[in-house]
This record gives C-alpha cells, structure tokens and sequence, in this order.
C-alpha cells in the first residue's frame, strides 16, 4: 500500500482518475477528487501539477457529512 502526504503534487499522482465537481466552471471554481484506495486526493483543477490535500477516507465523509448539513454555509458566502 502505497503512503501519501498532504501537498504532494498532483500530477506525481500518476494512474489515478480525476473527477470534477459539477460545479466547477473552469475558470475560478475547480475542484476535483482522486480515489487512492484508502484516501482522497484533492486539487483545484486549475493547477493539474500543483499540490493536492490528502484526506482519509473517514476525513472526506465527515466533510461531506457536514456539509450535507450546512455547516460550513457561512464560508461559501
């Protein structure tokens, strides 16, 4: 199993499949998530080579979770 670590860059992420957000516009919102079997790389798409965060997979559900619920809605204001 291999180990990552947060800002490793993205594009040394080499076979994984990128997939991005509906959201994103290719302009100023690019977001987009690798599987990398027990985590989730995160970059903006903007910055294909750039660093990528690296969150567990209880990390990204506990996100989401919050997210679901409204949580971070103040921050995206």
């Amino acid at each position: 199993m291999h180990s990552f670590h947060n800002g490793v860059p993205a594009g040394s992420l080499v076979g994984v499949r990128w997939v991005k957000a509906s959201a994103s516009d290719g302009r100023d919102d690019c977001f987009e998530l690798a599987d990398l079997g027990d985590s989730v790389a995160v970059r903006n798409s903007r910055d294909p080579q750039g660093p990528a965060l690296i969150f567990t997979r209880s990390e990204l559900a506990a996100f989401v979770d919050g997210s679901r619920k409204g949580e971070f809605d103040a921050m995206t204001v």
